[in-house]
C-alpha cells in the first residue's frame, strides 16, 4: 500500500506521520507532499529520512491513500485530482464536510456509512469530533435536543505561527502575530472569521457538522475561545435531552463507549486537562453534573489533544476501517 501525507511539513501532517508508525499502520510505501517551499527538504520519519515532494510528482505515483491536512483550497483544488486517480482522500480541511455526497466520519459513530462509494472522505472539525464522542452515546439512549457548548481550544490549532506567537509572547521576543491581539496570558474569543450572523466559522462548524454526523433535529449554539494553551482543547457542554436521565446510568453509558476516559472524581480534585490529554487518544470528560436550572439537561467537562483525536488520530482510524471493510 502506498500512503501520501499531503501536507507533511504543518503541524497536523507531522502528526499524521507520527501516528502512521505508532499505530503501525500497514503502508509498504510512505510518501510526503509539501509546498514549493518545502519541497526537497527530508524529514525524520520513525528514524528513516523521507524527501518531501511536490503535488503534481507525488499524484503521478498514484497513491492508495492520500491524508490531506493542508487547508481548504488545497484540498478543493487537488483532492478530487487524486480521487480521479483511484486514490481515496482523507481531509482534514473544511472543504468537504458539508457536501451532501461525501461522508463526514467519526469512526465511532458513523463509520458504518463508509462504503467504496467514498472516494474524498471528510475528517470533522477538531472541536466536533471531541464534543460528539461525549454526547453520541447519550443521545442514543436520552435524546439530545439541545447542546450549549463554550470551548477553550489550544493555539495548535491555528497552525505553527500560532504556537510560534504564544512561544515568543512567553520568552518576551518580539516575533510575528497570528492573532489580532497578545495570547500569552490573555484569551481571544474568536476562533476563525466572524460570519454575518456575529458568529465565527469555528462555530458554526460545531453547529453544522452536528447537525450532519447526529441528527438534523439536534440545536446546538456554540462559542469559540483560544486559550494560552500549546496543545489540547477543552469544552464546557450543557446538553438538554427529551427524555429523563440518571446520572450513575450517564456514567455507566460513557465508561462503556469507545474512545473515552473518565475523570471524574470531585472528592480528590480529578477532572480532565489539557495537560491529561497530550499526546493520547482518548477524550477525557469529568465535571459530570445536572443542570437544576433544567430537569433534563445535563453538564460535563470534555478535553482532548486537538492534533491526535481532533486531526491525525481520527483521520488514521478511518483508513482503518476502511483496511478492515476491505475498502482500502
Amino acid at each position: 500500500m502506498k500512503v501520501a501525507v499531503v501536507g507533511a511539513t504543518g503541524i497536523v501532517g507531522q502528526e499524521m506521520l507520527h501516528v502512521l508508525n505508532e499505530r503501525s499502520f500497514p503502508y509498504d510505501e510512505l510518501l510526503a507532499v509539501g509546498s514549493g517551499r518545502s519541497r526537497g527538504d527530508e524529514l525524520d520519519v520513525n528514524g528513516q529520512k523521507l524527501e518531501v515532494q511536490g503535488m503534481e510528482e507525488v499524484l503521478e505515483q498514484k497513491p492508495d491513500l492520500a491524508l490531506f491536512s493542508a487547508g481548504a483550497d488545497v484540498a478543493e483544488a487537488w483532492a478530487p485530482k487524486f480521487a480521479e486517480k483511484g486514490t481515496t482522500v482523507i481531509d482534514n480541511s473544511s472543504a468537504f464536510r458539508m457536501e451532501p455526497g461525501n461522508n463526514l466520519i467519526i469512526p465511532e459513530i458513523n463509520g458504518h456509512l463508509l462504503s467504496e462509494k467514498d472516494k474524498i472522505i471528510a475528517n470533522p472539525n477538531c472541536s466536533t469530533i471531541q464534543m460528539l464522542l461525549a454526547v453520541y452515546p447519550l443521545h442514543k439512549k436520552f435524546q439530545a435536543t439541545r447542546i450549549v457548548v463554550s470551548t477553550y481550544q489550544a493555539v495548535s490549532g491555528s497552525g505553527k505561527a500560532a504556537v510560534d506567537q504564544l512561544k515568543d509572547e512567553l520568552s518576551g521576543y518580539p516575533g510575528k502575530k497570528a492573532y489580532p491581539y497578545q495570547i500569552a496570558n490573555n484569551c481571544i474569543p474568536q476562533c476563525g472569521d466572524f460570519l454575518f450572523n456575529r458568529y465565527t466559522t469555528e462555530e458554526t462548524k460545531l453547529i453544522y457538522e452536528t447537525q450532519k454526523i447526529v441528527d438534523r433535529n439536534v440545536w446546538v449554539t456554540a462559542t469559540a475561545v483560544r486559550i494560552p494553551v500549546f496543545r489540547g482543547h477543552s469544552e464546557s457542554i450543557n446538553i438538554t435531552f427529551s427524555r429523563e436521565f440518571d446520572l450513575l446510568d450517564v456514567k455507566n453509558i460513557l465508561k462503556h463507549s469507545p474512545g473515552i476516559s473518565i475523570y471524574d472524581n470531585i472528592e480528590e480534585n480529578l477532572y480532565p486537562m489539557p495537560q491529561s490529554a497530550q499526546h493520547k487518544d482518548d477524550v477525557y470528560i469529568g465535571r459530570l453534573r445536572r443542570d437544576f436550572s433544567h430537569g433534563k439537561s445535563l453538564n460535563m467537562w470534555v478535553v482532548s489533544d486537538n492534533l491526535r483525536k481532533g486531526a491525525a488520530t481520527n483521520a488514521i482510524q478511518i483508513a482503518e476501517l476502511l483496511i478492515e471493510k476491505k475498502l482500502l
